[in-house]
């Protein structure tokens, strides 16, 4: 294969139409040397001899060319993984012609930042079959990959001439950052505790209001029978139903990236991976949570979160998504971007390494500093300081 960037006359008839093997260029110069003797001696037997080598270099160029015709490739959907996990790739090599492909070699150029490009060799597929290649990539980092070309290379029948092409074939691979398994996070469970003294009124109103019935409404089919308000419905010679307060308890806990500011790259994977596991750790306790970015705003859902966790970067555009205004668990590098979190909210900063951590920070809100030298499950389990 020749590097991308370069120009190779040779890549070039390989890809466009085909290009002699060693043995085929061999052959071409054994029927030069046939030809130049017969003109000097007049023997009839090299002409034949070099006519013949050239006719079986045209067929053996013409029938390579044809070996890569009526040949589909496409791939089964990609399962999205974790960050560590091997991401499984099939590809489909199926032969529409009434002929049997020999002698196939198989490229997908997969993205640098993933692995190499992957290859097989196929000895035959049979008339109307199919082949099933599967290889794994291991990967390393979480992100949203798309690769689009495979290349399939035959020097059938004899060998003696090459012939690649490239077929469109698009595949898109997301890879979750990993999660933590956090036992206790007290940055999640105490959370709006400055707010406590409200929080107990909204127990009390909903002590209070619960069941307490709010209007009354025609009976639609399925209501249960338990609902009905008898005396109304004997009033007005229909069923009336009846529709109760109910009191939705504790608010939404959001988790922000702050995903619109500068980053360290190693920083800003280790803040995904905060993010995904807080996001996780609340959602298993069953409370009401969210995530916040630059660029998507609040957003919510397991496989909404994980996709968008993979494919969020630094420096993002944050023109059109403000910050809620309840409390918040606030994700960044920046300590200047403190100053309009909401009361009873939580912080977790990352600091550059030569960054002085301000004073009043644990005075005003409390949360966790982050240091690159320890493990992050651990110093996601500490107590807020």
């Amino acid at each position: 294969m020749v590097k991308k960037g370069t120009f190779s006359l040779i890549d070039w008839l390989e890809t466009h139409w085909t290009t002699p093997a060693f043995s085929g260029w061999l052959l071409g110069v054994l029927a030069l040397c046939f030809f130049g003797a017969a003109t000097n001696t007049m023997a009839g037997w090299l002409y034949v001899l070099s006519g013949t080598i050239l006719a079986l270099l045209i067929l053996s160029a013409i029938l390579s060319v044809r070996s890569l015709s009526k040949i589909e490739v496409r791939r089964s959907p990609l399962n999205p993984v974790s960050a560590g996990d091997d991401l499984t790739v099939e590809v489909i090599i199926e032969n529409k012609s009434k002929s049997p492909k020999t002698l196939l070699q198989i490229l997908d150029i997969v993205p640098v930042v993933l692995d190499k490009p992957k290859n097989t060799a196929i000895e035959a597929i049979e008339p109307q079959g199919e082949h099933h290649w599967t290889y794994y990539l291991t990967t390393q980092q979480r992100g949203v990959y798309h690769w689009h070309e495979v290349q399939l290379r035959s020097g059938s029948p004899l060998g003696l001439f090459w012939c690649r092409r490239s077929q469109e074939v698009p595949a898109k691979a997301v890879v979750y950052p990993q999660i933590l398994p956090l036992n206790h996070c007290p940055l999640i469970d105490t959370i709006g505790q400055e707010e406590s003294d409200q929080k107990q009124s909204d127990r009390r109103f909903q002590a209070a209001s619960e069941g307490v019935t709010k209007a009354l409404r025609p009976y639609r089919y399925g209501d249960p029978m338990r609902m009905i308000h008898w005396r109304t419905s004997a009033k007005y010679d229909e069923f009336q139903v009846r529709e109760l307060e109910v009191v939705t308890g504790g608010e939404d806990i959001i988790i922000c990236l702050d995903s619109g500011s500068v980053w360290k790259d190693n920083s800003f994977e280790q803040a995904v991976i905060a993010a995904a596991s807080l996001y996780f750790y609340a959602s298993r306790a069953q409370l009401n949570v969210k995530l916040w970015t630059a660029k998507t705003g609040l957003i919510y859902g397991n496989r909404t979160v994980l996709e968008t966790l993979a494919a969020v970067n630094s420096e993002e555009d944050n023109k059109e998504h403000i910050l809620p205004k309840i409390p918040l668990i606030w994700i960044t590098e920046n300590t200047a971007s403190f100053e309009h979190l909401p009361l009873g909210s939580r912080w977790l900063l990352f600091p550059q390494e030569a960054e002085k951590i301000p004073s009043f920070l644990g005075q005003t809100l409390r949360g966790l500093v982050i240091s690159s030298e320890q493990s992050l499950q651990n110093q996601l389990q500490k107590i807020p300081q």
